[in-house]
């Protein structure tokens, strides 16, 4: 029964954690999300074109 009295002081801990959580008000996540948004973009057309790049210079070696 040991880890039974583990596991509810386990349980406390994450409640008094818990406390301290601060969430962001509204404003402050659409504009954080927004920057996820963006730079998601941005990366994906970066990775795009060194995909486009390299798949043209390895056709080039390949014919």
């Amino acid at each position: 029964m040991k880890w039974w009295k583990n596991f509810i002081e386990y349980l406390r801990e994450v409640k008094v954690e818990l406390k301290k959580v601060v969430l962001p008000d509204s404003k402050s996540l659409w504009g954080s999300t927004l920057v996820v948004i963006v730079v998601s973009i941005i990366l994906g057309f970066v990775v795009g074109g060194f995909d486009l790049l390299i798949s043209k210079i390895f056709s080039l070696f390949t014919r």
